[in-house]
Protein backbone atom coordinates (compact mmCIF):
# COMPACT_ATOMS: atom_id res chain seq x y z
CA UNK A 1 0.00 0.00 0.00
CA UNK A 2 2.84 2.42 0.85
CA UNK A 3 4.51 1.64 -2.49
CA UNK A 4 1.40 2.37 -4.55
CA UNK A 5 0.44 5.48 -2.54
CA UNK A 6 3.86 7.00 -3.25
CA UNK A 7 4.53 5.72 -6.79
CA UNK A 8 1.30 6.23 -8.70
CA UNK A 9 0.54 9.89 -7.83
CA UNK A 10 4.19 10.92 -8.32
CA UNK A 11 4.40 9.21 -11.72
CA UNK A 12 1.06 10.65 -12.91
CA UNK A 13 1.91 14.18 -11.77
CA UNK A 14 5.43 14.27 -13.21
CA UNK A 15 4.19 12.91 -16.55
CA UNK A 16 1.52 15.65 -16.60
CA UNK A 17 4.02 18.47 -15.94
CA UNK A 18 6.52 16.91 -18.36
CA UNK A 19 9.15 16.44 -15.68
CA UNK A 20 12.25 14.54 -16.89
CA UNK A 21 12.59 10.93 -15.73
CA UNK A 22 9.11 10.67 -14.11
CA UNK A 23 9.26 6.90 -13.71
CA UNK A 24 12.64 7.04 -12.02
CA UNK A 25 11.39 9.67 -9.58
CA UNK A 26 8.25 7.66 -8.91
CA UNK A 27 10.30 4.51 -8.27
CA UNK A 28 12.61 6.44 -5.95
CA UNK A 29 9.66 7.83 -3.96
CA UNK A 30 8.08 4.38 -3.78
CA UNK A 31 11.25 2.83 -2.38
CA UNK A 32 12.10 5.68 -0.02
CA UNK A 33 8.68 5.88 1.64
CA UNK A 34 8.57 2.36 3.18
CA UNK A 35 12.34 2.49 3.80
CA UNK A 36 11.97 5.66 5.89
CA UNK A 37 9.18 3.98 7.83
CA UNK A 38 11.38 0.96 8.47
CA UNK A 39 14.31 3.05 9.72
CA UNK A 40 12.12 5.24 11.96
CA UNK A 41 10.16 2.19 13.23
CA UNK A 42 6.93 3.90 12.23
CA UNK A 43 4.98 0.65 12.07
CA UNK A 44 5.90 -0.68 15.51
CA UNK A 45 3.22 -0.60 18.27
CA UNK A 46 5.54 1.50 20.46
CA UNK A 47 5.19 4.37 17.96
CA UNK A 48 1.44 4.61 18.57
CA UNK A 49 1.41 5.67 22.22
CA UNK A 50 -0.17 9.06 23.05
CA UNK A 51 -1.31 9.47 19.46
CA UNK A 52 2.22 9.12 18.19
CA UNK A 53 1.18 7.12 15.11
CA UNK A 54 -0.05 10.13 13.15
CA UNK A 55 2.88 12.28 14.29
CA UNK A 56 5.27 9.55 13.09
CA UNK A 57 3.61 9.50 9.65
CA UNK A 58 3.81 13.29 9.30
CA UNK A 59 7.43 13.30 10.44
CA UNK A 60 8.37 10.59 7.96
CA UNK A 61 6.51 12.38 5.15
CA UNK A 62 8.52 15.54 5.76
CA UNK A 63 11.69 13.43 5.65
CA UNK A 64 10.52 12.00 2.30
CA UNK A 65 9.94 15.49 0.88
CA UNK A 66 13.39 16.60 2.04
CA UNK A 67 15.06 13.48 0.69
CA UNK A 68 13.52 13.88 -2.76
CA UNK A 69 14.38 17.59 -2.85
CA UNK A 70 17.99 16.81 -1.92
CA UNK A 71 18.14 14.07 -4.53
CA UNK A 72 16.99 16.48 -7.24
CA UNK A 73 19.71 18.97 -6.30
CA UNK A 74 22.37 16.26 -6.34
CA UNK A 75 21.21 15.15 -9.78
CA UNK A 76 21.45 18.70 -11.09
CA UNK A 77 17.71 19.17 -11.71
CA UNK A 78 15.82 22.41 -11.27
CA UNK A 79 14.09 23.43 -8.05
CA UNK A 80 11.25 21.25 -6.85
CA UNK A 81 7.97 22.16 -8.59
CA UNK A 82 4.90 22.82 -6.44
CA UNK A 83 3.20 19.83 -8.09
CA UNK A 84 5.77 17.54 -6.50
CA UNK A 85 4.47 18.30 -3.03
CA UNK A 86 0.88 17.74 -4.21
CA UNK A 87 1.89 14.40 -5.70
CA UNK A 88 3.29 13.26 -2.36
CA UNK A 89 0.16 14.08 -0.35
CA UNK A 90 -1.60 10.76 -1.21
CA UNK A 91 1.29 8.88 0.41
CA UNK A 92 0.69 10.84 3.60
CA UNK A 93 -3.09 10.39 3.54
CA UNK A 94 -3.16 6.70 2.62
CA UNK A 95 -0.50 5.73 5.15
CA UNK A 96 -2.16 7.83 7.86
CA UNK A 97 -5.52 6.17 7.25
CA UNK A 98 -3.96 2.70 7.23
CA UNK A 99 -2.12 3.41 10.47
CA UNK A 100 -5.37 4.60 12.07
CA UNK A 101 -7.25 1.50 10.95
CA UNK A 102 -4.51 -0.81 12.22
CA UNK A 103 -4.42 1.05 15.53
CA UNK A 104 -8.19 0.79 15.98
CA UNK A 105 -8.11 -2.91 15.12
CA UNK A 106 -5.32 -3.42 17.64
CA UNK A 107 -7.24 -1.57 20.37
CA UNK A 108 -10.32 -3.71 19.68
CA UNK A 109 -8.20 -6.85 19.94
CA UNK A 110 -6.74 -5.72 23.26
CA UNK A 111 -10.21 -5.05 24.66
CA UNK A 112 -10.99 -8.69 23.83
CA UNK A 113 -7.82 -9.83 25.66
CA UNK A 114 -5.92 -10.55 22.44
CA UNK A 115 -2.62 -9.14 21.12
CA UNK A 116 -1.30 -8.80 24.67
CA UNK A 117 2.13 -9.27 26.23
CA UNK A 118 2.36 -11.28 29.44
CA UNK A 119 4.40 -9.53 32.10
CA UNK A 120 6.05 -10.49 35.38
CA UNK A 121 6.67 -7.51 37.64
CA UNK A 122 9.55 -7.20 40.10
CA UNK A 123 9.38 -4.63 42.89
CA UNK A 124 8.30 -3.86 46.42
CA UNK A 125 4.70 -4.96 47.20
CA UNK A 126 3.12 -1.46 47.34
CA UNK A 127 4.70 -0.63 43.98
CA UNK A 128 3.45 -3.89 42.48
CA UNK A 129 -0.08 -3.05 43.62
CA UNK A 130 0.14 0.48 42.26
CA UNK A 131 1.32 -0.70 38.82
CA UNK A 132 -1.35 -3.39 38.60
CA UNK A 133 -4.06 -0.88 39.53
CA UNK A 134 -2.79 1.69 37.02
CA UNK A 135 -2.69 -0.82 34.15
CA UNK A 136 -6.13 -2.22 34.99
CA UNK A 137 -7.76 1.19 34.51
CA UNK A 138 -7.29 1.19 30.74
CA UNK A 139 -7.31 -1.32 27.90
CA UNK A 140 -5.44 0.66 25.23
CA UNK A 141 -2.07 -0.89 26.12
CA UNK A 142 -0.58 -4.32 25.43
CA UNK A 143 0.53 -5.30 28.93
CA UNK A 144 -1.16 -7.75 31.29
CA UNK A 145 0.48 -8.62 34.62
CA UNK A 146 0.39 -12.41 35.04
CA UNK A 147 2.68 -12.71 38.05
CA UNK A 148 4.93 -10.89 40.48
CA UNK A 149 8.25 -11.30 42.22
CA UNK A 150 7.84 -8.96 45.22
CA UNK A 151 10.92 -7.77 47.08
CA UNK A 152 10.48 -8.43 50.79
CA UNK A 153 7.66 -9.97 52.80
CA UNK A 154 4.93 -7.33 52.43
CA UNK A 155 1.45 -8.32 51.28
CA UNK A 156 0.49 -8.01 47.61
CA UNK A 157 -3.12 -6.83 47.83
CA UNK A 158 -3.89 -6.49 44.12
CA UNK A 159 -4.54 -10.23 43.72
CA UNK A 160 -1.78 -10.82 41.18
CA UNK A 161 -0.06 -14.18 41.58
CA UNK A 162 3.08 -14.16 43.73
CA UNK A 163 5.56 -16.48 42.05
CA UNK A 164 8.60 -16.04 44.27
CA UNK A 165 9.86 -13.43 46.72
CA UNK A 166 13.24 -11.75 46.40
CA UNK A 167 15.22 -10.88 49.53
CA UNK A 168 15.52 -7.25 50.62
CA UNK A 169 19.29 -7.58 50.79
CA UNK A 170 21.06 -7.59 47.45
CA UNK A 171 22.42 -11.09 46.76
CA UNK A 172 26.13 -11.70 46.38
CA UNK A 173 25.71 -12.85 42.77
CA UNK A 174 23.15 -11.57 40.21
CA UNK A 175 22.34 -15.16 39.30
CA UNK A 176 20.18 -15.53 42.43
CA UNK A 177 17.75 -12.75 41.43
CA UNK A 178 17.83 -13.82 37.80
CA UNK A 179 17.12 -17.47 38.56
CA UNK A 180 14.01 -16.57 40.57
CA UNK A 181 12.67 -14.10 38.01
CA UNK A 182 13.41 -16.32 35.02
CA UNK A 183 11.77 -19.25 36.76
CA UNK A 184 8.61 -17.19 37.25
CA UNK A 185 8.67 -16.01 33.63
CA UNK A 186 9.12 -19.54 32.32
CA UNK A 187 6.34 -20.89 34.52
CA UNK A 188 3.85 -18.23 33.36
CA UNK A 189 5.08 -17.99 29.74
CA UNK A 190 5.82 -14.29 30.23
CA UNK A 191 7.83 -12.56 27.54
CA UNK A 192 8.55 -9.32 29.40
CA UNK A 193 9.81 -8.31 32.82
CA UNK A 194 8.81 -5.04 34.54
CA UNK A 195 11.26 -3.86 37.21
CA UNK A 196 10.35 -1.06 39.62
CA UNK A 197 13.42 0.39 41.38
CA UNK A 198 13.02 1.16 45.07
CA UNK A 199 14.68 1.14 48.45
CA UNK A 200 15.60 -2.54 48.14
CA UNK A 201 15.91 -2.64 44.35
CA UNK A 202 18.83 -0.30 43.66
CA UNK A 203 19.97 0.84 40.25
CA UNK A 204 23.01 -1.40 40.43
CA UNK A 205 20.84 -4.39 41.36
CA UNK A 206 18.56 -3.70 38.39
CA UNK A 207 21.58 -3.45 36.12
CA UNK A 208 22.94 -6.81 37.25
CA UNK A 209 19.52 -8.40 36.86
CA UNK A 210 19.28 -7.02 33.32
CA UNK A 211 22.54 -8.77 32.37
CA UNK A 212 21.12 -12.17 33.20
CA UNK A 213 17.71 -11.52 31.64
CA UNK A 214 19.19 -10.24 28.39
CA UNK A 215 21.57 -13.17 28.20
CA UNK A 216 18.52 -15.43 28.32
CA UNK A 217 16.69 -13.45 25.63
CA UNK A 218 14.18 -11.83 27.98
CA UNK A 219 13.10 -8.21 27.57
CA UNK A 220 13.16 -5.85 30.53
CA UNK A 221 11.44 -2.53 31.16
CA UNK A 222 12.23 -0.24 34.08
CA UNK A 223 9.34 1.72 35.58
CA UNK A 224 10.46 5.26 36.46
CA UNK A 225 7.51 5.82 38.78
CA UNK A 226 5.92 8.83 37.05
CA UNK A 227 2.33 8.53 35.84
CA UNK A 228 0.12 10.34 33.31
CA UNK A 229 3.01 12.11 31.57
CA UNK A 230 2.76 12.17 27.76
CA UNK A 231 5.70 10.58 25.99
CA UNK A 232 6.37 13.76 24.00
CA UNK A 233 7.21 15.52 27.30
CA UNK A 234 9.90 12.99 28.25
CA UNK A 235 13.49 12.83 27.06
CA UNK A 236 16.24 10.47 28.17
CA UNK A 237 19.75 11.73 28.76
CA UNK A 238 22.78 10.60 30.77
CA UNK A 239 25.48 12.09 32.96
CA UNK A 240 28.37 10.38 34.77
CA UNK A 241 26.79 6.98 34.17
CA UNK A 242 23.39 8.06 35.48
CA UNK A 243 20.32 7.72 33.29
CA UNK A 244 18.23 10.88 33.60
CA UNK A 245 14.60 11.33 32.58
CA UNK A 246 13.89 14.92 31.67
CA UNK A 247 10.20 15.90 31.90
CA UNK A 248 9.23 19.06 30.05
CA UNK A 249 6.72 21.38 31.76
CA UNK A 250 3.10 21.47 30.56
CA UNK A 251 2.21 23.89 27.76
CA UNK A 252 0.66 26.73 29.76
CA UNK A 253 2.13 29.73 27.96
CA UNK A 254 3.73 30.70 24.67
CA UNK A 255 2.72 30.27 21.04
CA UNK A 256 0.68 27.11 21.67
CA UNK A 257 -1.62 28.82 24.17
CA UNK A 258 -2.04 31.84 21.88
CA UNK A 259 -2.96 29.51 19.00
CA UNK A 260 -5.42 27.65 21.24
CA UNK A 261 -7.13 30.89 22.32
CA UNK A 262 -7.39 32.11 18.71
CA UNK A 263 -8.70 28.75 17.51
CA UNK A 264 -11.27 28.69 20.31
CA UNK A 265 -12.76 32.07 19.46
CA UNK A 266 -12.74 31.62 15.70
CA UNK A 267 -14.31 28.15 16.02
CA UNK A 268 -16.95 29.44 18.45
CA UNK A 269 -17.90 32.25 16.09
CA UNK A 270 -18.14 29.89 13.10
CA UNK A 271 -20.19 27.35 15.08
CA UNK A 272 -22.58 30.05 16.32
CA UNK A 273 -23.19 31.19 12.76
CA UNK A 274 -23.69 27.66 11.44
CA UNK A 275 -25.85 26.53 14.36
CA UNK A 276 -27.97 29.66 14.68
CA UNK A 277 -31.11 28.00 13.16
CA UNK A 278 -30.74 25.09 15.59
CA UNK A 279 -30.26 27.48 18.52
CA UNK A 280 -33.50 29.26 17.62
CA UNK A 281 -35.41 25.96 17.42
CA UNK A 282 -34.02 24.81 20.78
CA UNK A 283 -34.84 28.14 22.39
CA UNK A 284 -38.43 27.86 21.15
CA UNK A 285 -38.66 24.28 22.47
CA UNK A 286 -37.48 25.35 25.92
CA UNK A 287 -39.92 28.30 25.98
CA UNK A 288 -42.89 26.11 25.02
CA UNK A 289 -41.84 23.14 27.15
CA UNK A 290 -42.17 24.77 30.58
CA UNK A 291 -42.64 28.25 32.05
CA UNK A 292 -39.49 30.23 32.72
CA UNK A 293 -36.52 31.80 30.93
CA UNK A 294 -34.93 30.13 27.92
CA UNK A 295 -31.32 30.53 29.07
CA UNK A 296 -30.11 29.57 32.53
CA UNK A 297 -27.28 31.66 33.97
CA UNK A 298 -25.06 30.14 36.64
CA UNK A 299 -21.88 31.32 38.34
CA UNK A 300 -18.95 28.98 37.70
CA UNK A 301 -15.25 29.04 38.58
CA UNK A 302 -12.76 29.17 35.74
CA UNK A 303 -9.08 29.64 35.07
CA UNK A 304 -7.09 30.80 38.14
CA UNK A 305 -10.23 30.91 40.34
CA UNK A 306 -11.93 33.58 38.22
CA UNK A 307 -15.70 33.43 38.49
CA UNK A 308 -17.88 33.98 35.42
CA UNK A 309 -21.49 33.58 34.34
CA UNK A 310 -21.94 30.37 32.36
CA UNK A 311 -24.92 30.09 30.04
CA UNK A 312 -26.90 27.04 29.00
CA UNK A 313 -30.41 26.26 27.87
CA UNK A 314 -32.67 25.80 30.88
CA UNK A 315 -33.34 22.10 31.45
CA UNK A 316 -34.91 22.30 34.93
CA UNK A 317 -37.98 23.87 36.46
CA UNK A 318 -37.72 27.42 37.75
CA UNK A 319 -36.28 27.47 41.29
CA UNK A 320 -34.42 24.18 40.87
CA UNK A 321 -31.44 25.51 42.87
CA UNK A 322 -33.66 25.95 45.94
CA UNK A 323 -34.86 22.35 45.65
CA UNK A 324 -31.31 20.94 45.51
CA UNK A 325 -30.81 20.85 49.30
CA UNK A 326 -33.74 18.47 49.66
CA UNK A 327 -32.19 16.04 47.19
CA UNK A 328 -28.65 15.85 48.63
CA UNK A 329 -29.33 12.39 50.03
CA UNK A 330 -30.07 11.17 46.50
CA UNK A 331 -26.72 12.30 45.06
CA UNK A 332 -25.22 9.49 42.96
CA UNK A 333 -21.78 11.09 42.58
CA UNK A 334 -19.13 10.10 45.11
CA UNK A 335 -17.33 13.46 45.01
CA UNK A 336 -18.13 17.15 45.08
CA UNK A 337 -20.50 17.20 42.08
CA UNK A 338 -24.25 16.60 42.36
CA UNK A 339 -25.65 14.07 39.87
CA UNK A 340 -28.93 12.13 39.74
CA UNK A 341 -30.04 9.84 36.94
CA UNK A 342 -33.72 10.61 37.60
CA UNK A 343 -33.56 14.18 38.84
CA UNK A 344 -37.22 15.27 39.37
CA UNK A 345 -36.29 18.89 38.61
CA UNK A 346 -35.46 18.15 34.96
CA UNK A 347 -38.18 19.01 32.45
CA UNK A 348 -39.20 16.62 29.61
CA UNK A 349 -37.54 18.89 27.02
CA UNK A 350 -34.54 19.29 29.31
CA UNK A 351 -34.07 15.53 29.47
CA UNK A 352 -33.72 15.36 25.69
CA UNK A 353 -31.36 18.34 25.62
CA UNK A 354 -29.18 16.79 28.30
CA UNK A 355 -29.00 13.40 26.63
CA UNK A 356 -27.45 14.93 23.51
CA UNK A 357 -25.66 17.81 25.32
CA UNK A 358 -27.64 20.38 23.33
CA UNK A 359 -28.18 22.43 26.49
CA UNK A 360 -24.46 23.25 26.45
CA UNK A 361 -24.52 25.08 23.09
CA UNK A 362 -24.96 28.61 24.58
CA UNK A 363 -21.53 28.15 26.13
CA UNK A 364 -20.15 28.94 22.68
CA UNK A 365 -20.77 32.56 23.74
CA UNK A 366 -18.64 31.93 26.86
CA UNK A 367 -15.87 30.68 24.56
CA UNK A 368 -16.26 33.68 22.28
CA UNK A 369 -15.91 36.04 25.28
CA UNK A 370 -12.84 34.20 26.58
CA UNK A 371 -14.39 32.63 29.70
CA UNK A 372 -14.01 29.08 28.42
CA UNK A 373 -12.24 26.95 25.84
CA UNK A 374 -13.55 24.37 23.40
CA UNK A 375 -11.67 21.62 25.27
CA UNK A 376 -10.81 21.51 28.95
CA UNK A 377 -12.12 20.41 32.38
CA UNK A 378 -15.74 21.22 33.16
CA UNK A 379 -16.18 24.49 35.14
CA UNK A 380 -17.14 23.73 38.76
CA UNK A 381 -19.53 25.58 41.06
CA UNK A 382 -18.08 27.87 43.76
CA UNK A 383 -19.50 25.63 46.53
CA UNK A 384 -17.68 22.68 44.97
CA UNK A 385 -14.36 24.51 44.74
CA UNK A 386 -14.29 25.34 48.47
CA UNK A 387 -14.14 21.56 49.10
CA UNK A 388 -11.19 21.01 46.74
CA UNK A 389 -7.85 19.80 48.04
CA UNK A 390 -4.54 20.89 46.53
CA UNK A 391 -4.61 18.18 43.87
CA UNK A 392 -8.17 18.91 42.75
CA UNK A 393 -7.41 22.65 42.64
CA UNK A 394 -5.01 22.00 39.75
CA UNK A 395 -8.05 21.49 37.51
CA UNK A 396 -8.38 25.28 37.55
CA UNK A 397 -4.92 25.95 36.09
CA UNK A 398 -6.37 25.95 32.54
CA UNK A 399 -9.55 27.38 31.07
CA UNK A 400 -12.59 25.14 31.53
CA UNK A 401 -13.97 23.54 28.39
CA UNK A 402 -17.20 22.89 26.55
CA UNK A 403 -15.97 19.32 26.15
CA UNK A 404 -13.02 17.33 27.45
CA UNK A 405 -11.70 13.93 28.44
CA UNK A 406 -14.48 13.63 31.02
CA UNK A 407 -17.19 14.03 28.40
CA UNK A 408 -15.71 11.48 25.98
CA UNK A 409 -14.89 8.90 28.65
CA UNK A 410 -18.24 8.27 30.33
CA UNK A 411 -19.36 11.64 31.71
CA UNK A 412 -21.59 11.25 34.79
CA UNK A 413 -20.99 7.49 34.93
CA UNK A 414 -17.43 8.16 36.10
CA UNK A 415 -16.46 8.37 39.75
CA UNK A 416 -15.11 11.61 41.16
CA UNK A 417 -11.63 10.09 41.36
CA UNK A 418 -11.75 9.10 37.69
CA UNK A 419 -13.02 12.55 36.74
CA UNK A 420 -10.16 14.30 38.56
CA UNK A 421 -7.60 11.89 37.07
CA UNK A 422 -8.81 12.63 33.53
CA UNK A 423 -8.81 16.38 34.13
CA UNK A 424 -5.29 16.33 35.56
CA UNK A 425 -4.11 14.23 32.62
CA UNK A 426 -5.47 16.90 30.30
CA UNK A 427 -3.97 19.80 32.28
CA UNK A 428 -0.51 18.22 32.26
CA UNK A 429 -0.45 16.92 28.70
CA UNK A 430 -2.73 19.07 26.55
CA UNK A 431 -1.75 19.83 22.99
CA UNK A 432 -3.53 21.18 19.93
CA UNK A 433 -3.55 17.74 18.28
CA UNK A 434 -4.93 16.26 21.49
CA UNK A 435 -7.73 18.85 21.48
CA UNK A 436 -8.58 17.90 17.90
CA UNK A 437 -8.80 14.25 18.95
CA UNK A 438 -11.13 15.09 21.85
CA UNK A 439 -13.37 17.15 19.55
CA UNK A 440 -13.64 14.23 17.14
CA UNK A 441 -14.48 11.84 19.97
CA UNK A 442 -17.05 14.29 21.33
CA UNK A 443 -19.26 13.83 18.27
CA UNK A 444 -19.47 10.10 18.91
CA UNK A 445 -20.03 10.60 22.66
CA UNK A 446 -22.87 13.06 22.05
CA UNK A 447 -24.61 10.76 19.58
CA UNK A 448 -24.20 7.83 21.97
CA UNK A 449 -25.56 9.79 24.94
CA UNK A 450 -23.98 7.46 27.50
CA UNK A 451 -23.54 8.99 30.95
CA UNK A 452 -25.54 12.12 30.08
CA UNK A 453 -28.19 12.94 32.69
Amino acid sequence: MDLLAAALPVAATFVEVEEPHPLRLAATAALLWPLIGLVSKRNTPSAWGDGGGLRAVIRDWLVLVGALATLRVVCGLDSVPAEAFTALIPALVVTGVCQKMIHRHLLAARREARALRHVVIVGEPPTVDAVVEQLSQRTDHEYVIVGSCPVGEGDVRSGVQVCVRLPCEEPETPEEDAAAVLGAADKLAADLIFVAPGRHMSGDRVRRLSWMLHDRGRSLMVLPGVVDVARRRMRLTSAAGLTLLHIAPPLQRGAHTVAKAALDRVSALVLLLLLSPLLLVLALAVRLGSPGPVVYRQTRVGWNMRQFAMWKFRTMVVGADRLKSGLEAENENDGHMFKMRRDPRVTPVGRILRRYSLDELPQLFNILFGHMSLVGPRPPLPEEVVKYNGIEMRRLSVKPGLTGLWQVSGRSDLSWRETVALDLRYVDNWSLTGDMNVMARTVRAVLDGQGAY
